[in-house]
């Protein structure tokens, strides 16, 4: 979903930036390219006319800002409404709270529940929690495997069937936690007496936070879920799960204005560490391809690996052998390499597949080829020739066709980087970044 819709997006700014005039027929065209690109993601129709009636308005009626142009004005103001349209984000503070989660079956709540644990131990919390899912069978299995990974406390009776008095009894037993999440059987909106269980578990937790998840498949269908789970017991937050593989995701981040609260997480990968806190400006600034400097260095600080990847360094050029697989093995660390590039302000270029396809196996692989390299080729990898080739391939129990392979990687990164270095043209969006800083 956000692949396509990114790619949408960002043909259509660069369509208008590659205009002479801008003028109402430049406005009106590249309305319709962006109503195109979010309904196409399945963004509700009322809310892309509202968003389309917006921009045509400012663009054509404010007063220009001081030191911009109109073609500057125009993308200014796209950018402020496409981060009105997925609302602001949920307030997440690092205190001693009780967090339920509700939502459908299927929809990732247990998953979801053990990668917030992780999160929030991350940031130095004490996390405990509770399994109050009675009906799906495995749930707590599920969920003890996944709690036991981080070290975090989980209660829960697989045996039981009453929710009300496996949240009681957790309650007591994770006390000295500082932070409580409990995870709830999935269910419909419309199960009256599951509602009411959720009522329940809603008042004796004393919940600080009602947190819905929701899966990204479930696109618009997901409002009128979202509107009768938040009349139940107000929901204040929401998780959109499986973001990386759906077209609809467009539609489930827009049923979130049912419950007026805003997005807290997204996931879209597999792993526990693959849970995103959202930010609309930084979602937006990546969709289109302006990067989100911001998330990039949470991660990194979360990875502990400030001293391993140096961002910049990267950038200005300074990119050898020596130092590519220390960089890729600590950018491994901070989940996929495709998520993290899209961090970086890149503007409208798209990168080649292949800078992506780096697997752990032949990082190792690779790492040992470097290792029979010496210190001279791994400064300089143009001293490598086919004799060369051959002695590397021997010392590393390889062939010269991985040396190739190798070299062949470290060129097309190279090249990479110094394209995003590069930038220029009509469009320099890092520079429109910046003016978007003190505009927005």
């Amino acid at each position: 979903m956000l692949d396509n819709l990114s790619t949408s997006l960002k043909d259509a700014l660069k369509k208008l930036a590659g205009k002479t005039v801008v003028d109402r027929a430049a406005v009106d065209e590249l309305i319709k390219d962006l109503q195109r690109a979010l309904i196409s993601s399945d963004v509700n129709v009322k809310l892309v006319m509202a968003l389309s009636k917006a921009i045509r308005t400012r663009s054509l009626e404010e007063e220009l800002p001081k030191g911009t142009n109109v073609r500057e004005h125009v993308l200014r103001i796209v950018y402020q409404e496409l981060v009105r349209l997925v609302w602001a984000s949920t307030e997440v503070k690092l205190e001693p709270q009780t967090i339920l989660m509700a939502g459908l079956q299927g929809s990732g709540k247990t998953t979801t529940t053990a990668k917030m644990a992780r999160y929030f131990q991350k940031k130095g919390l004490k996390v405990g929690v509770i399994c109050a899912d009675t009906f799906r069978p495995g749930a707590y299995d599920q969920l003890a495997t996944l709690c036991q990974k981080i070290n975090v406390p989980i209660f829960g009776n697989p045996e039981a069937t009453d929710a009300r008095q496996i949240v009681k009894d957790g309650l007591v037993t994770l006390k000295d936690d500082e932070l409580i999440i409990v995870d709830t059987q999935g269910r419909h909106a419309l199960e009256g007496d599951l509602i009411q269980e959720i009522i329940d578990l809603n008042e004796i937790t004393k919940a600080t936070h009602r947190w819905l998840v929701i899966d990204a498949a479930l696109g618009q269908a997901a409002s009128e879920q979202a509107r009768r789970f938040h009349e139940a017991i107000g929901i204040d937050g929401v998780i959109i799960t499986k973001m990386d593989g759906t077209a609809k995701g467009g539609g489930a981040m827009s049923a979130v204005a049912e419950t007026k609260s805003g997005i807290v997480f997204i996931g879209s990968g597999e792993t526990i560490e693959d849970l995103e806190r959202f930010n609309p400006d930084g979602f937006i600034s990546r969709l289109l391809g302006m990067g989100d400097l911001k998330a990039l260095a949470e991660r990194v600080e979360q990875a502990s690996i400030a001293e391993d990847v140096d961002v910049n360094a990267m950038l200005k050029g300074k990119f050898t052998l020596r130092n590519m697989y220390k960089q890729l093995e600590a950018l491994n660390k901070m989940g996929p390499l495709k998520q993290i590039m899209s961090m970086l302000p890149m503007g409208n270029m798209e990168l080649p597949e292949g800078v992506y396809d780096v697997t752990s196996t032949k990082m190792v692989r690779y790492r040992i080829l470097m290792d029979s390299m010496s210190p001279k080729e791994l400064d300089d990898p143009a001293l490598i020739n086919s004799s060369r080739m051959q002695r590397i391939a021997h010392g590393a129990g390889s062939t010269p066709d991985e040396v190739r392979e190798l070299l062949k990687y470290f060129k097309m990164m190279q090249r990479t980087l110094k394209t995003m270095r590069g930038g220029g043209g009509k469009f320099d969006m890092q520079r429109l970044m910046k003016r978007f800083s003190g505009l927005r």
